[in-house]
């Protein structure tokens, strides 16, 4: 996982030890000795990550994030406080002040690589998100002008697993103390098959509940599509930290350590409940002001209106920011004979289930869009050509094993799709080039019999 660092320091040791650490993992590395320099770099230069020190002369850390996060343009720059600071008073300051997480020196380096990649793929989905919303504002639609921190953190629905009585009850007083419902539930096998989830707001674990793993509940609730992006905070202890690095890499967004300190976990779970919320407005507001202006109507697809104006977005960033960006561009064979045999209402059925078929294999922040007729394009952002190639591979070979169900009682169909897929070059390619290239790698595969992927 590819991403820009910025680590800000006024001590050259640390500063140097933490980037070759980060160097070592291939990230790439910024640095500043000071807060006004750290925020001129963020302004100029937008990072994926910001590792920052509280104690500094001059503008501490404190006083940087606050600034950060108080600003509309780098408020979603995910911020971790890395300080020898090490009282509750102090975490909860950062907190407060806007940061996503807190490390205390010396850093362990499971720790600190674990937190990098939890804050680093949240910056990502907030990214594409952003990104759609600057597509909305460039087909005149209303923005969303609300700062992630102004989001309200409090009256939210939390539920709590957790097979201690005197636990839960003392969780379940913190959260009262913030206006939360809280359900609670004491096994990991009840909670496995609960729908109380869907409607959360929050999950607090407990890595103490033993009748069956809690690392599993959280895998089967960030896998689930109701619950995928609900924030989920660890509660464990000393002897549970190789755990709970693996939990981050599995999607959990926070842990606590026991003792718990009343003040950091409602102020750790006001964080979390901000975001979720934060987020939920972004995906609410696009929603809302795309409409029919730019989905195809038949298969609730982004449309090829949309496509034009969000790609110049997206090949904007790839270039800037040297990401590979691939391109899949699907066409349904022989589909005239569907229309043919069966009529247009079955040709309609068949758009329309290729259309959920591409959409399931896919991630949430791919764009999938009809480009035309029986014609799909899907663009992956931060995606090389040998996974790119690897998903058009396995979507040819899904729907060409399974039958599609047409209407009127017209029984069943067998469809296949030629595939082209190409990734950008960088440089000076157009978006217009950038299709034309996977245009003729989709020309090739017909060519060569249908039912195939091709790479440009």
């Amino acid at each position: 996982m590819s991403a820009r660092v910025l680590i800000v320091d006024d001590m050259m040791p640390s500063v140097r030890m933490l980037g070759a650490k980060l160097s070592s993992e291939y990230y790439d590395v910024v640095t500043a000795t000071d807060g006004p320099s750290a925020l001129e770099i963020i302004e100029n230069q937008p990072p994926d990550l910001v590792l920052l020190d509280a104690m500094m002369p001059g503008m501490d850390g404190f006083e940087v994030c606050r600034q950060i996060k108080g600003n509309g343009d780098t408020a979603y720059i995910p911020v971790i406080m890395v300080t020898a600071l090490s009282e509750t008073d102090d975490r909860v300051r950062a907190l407060e002040n806007g940061a996503d997480d807190f490390l205390t020196k010396p850093v362990d380096d499971l720790n600190l690589f674990a937190r990098v990649r939890s804050m680093i793929r949240m910056k990502q989905l907030l990214d594409q998100w952003r990104l759609r919303e600057e597509t909305s504002r460039e087909l005149g639609l209303p923005p969303n002008d609300i700062l992630l921190n102004a989001s309200d953190g409090n009256n939210a629905n939390v539920v709590v697993v957790e097979n201690s009585q005197i636990e839960a009850r003392s969780l379940g007083e913190a959260m009262s103390e913030d206006g939360h419902n809280t359900v609670f539930i004491d096994t990991v096998t009840e909670a496995c098959g609960s729908m109380v989830f869907q409607e959360a707001d929050l999950a607090i674990i407990s890595l103490d509940v033993d009748d069956e793993d809690p690392l599993r509940l959280c895998s089967i609730l960030r896998s689930a599509e109701s619950t995928r992006h609900l924030p989920i905070l660890l509660v464990g202890g000393e002897h549970d930290m190789a755990r709970l690095v693996r939990a981050l890499d599995l999607g959990v967004n926070d842990y606590l350590l026991r003792p718990l300190e009343r003040v950091e976990l409602k102020a750790r779970v006001r964080s979390q409940i901000r975001r979720k919320r934060y987020q939920e407005r972004l995906r609410t507001n696009f929603l809302q002001n795309l409409s029919l202006a730019v989905t195809d109507t038949l298969t609730g697809l982004h449309n090829r209106r949309y496509l034009e104006s969000h790609m110049e977005t997206l090949v904007k960033r790839a270039e800037e920011s040297g990401r590979p960006l691939s391109i899949l561009m699907i066409d349904i064979d022989h589909f005239k004979r569907v229309n043919d045999d069966y009529g247009h209402p079955a040709g309609d059925a068949v758009l329309r289930e290729l259309a959920n078929r591409i959409a399931r294999s896919l991630r949430g922040f791919d764009l999938v869009t009809r480009y035309g007729g029986e014609e799909f394009l899907t663009l992956m952002p931060d995606t090389d050509i040998k996974i790119a190639t690897g998903v058009a591979t396995r979507l040819c070979e899904q729907i060409a094993a399974e039958t599609v169900a047409l209407p009127h009682d017209l029984g069943e169909t067998q469809i296949t799709v030629s595939i082209g897929v190409t990734k950008m070059k960088t440089g000076s390619e157009t978006a217009d080039e950038f299709i034309q290239r996977v245009d003729e790698a989709l020309y090739k595969a017909k060519e060569q019999g249908r039912n195939q992927v091709v790479v440009a």
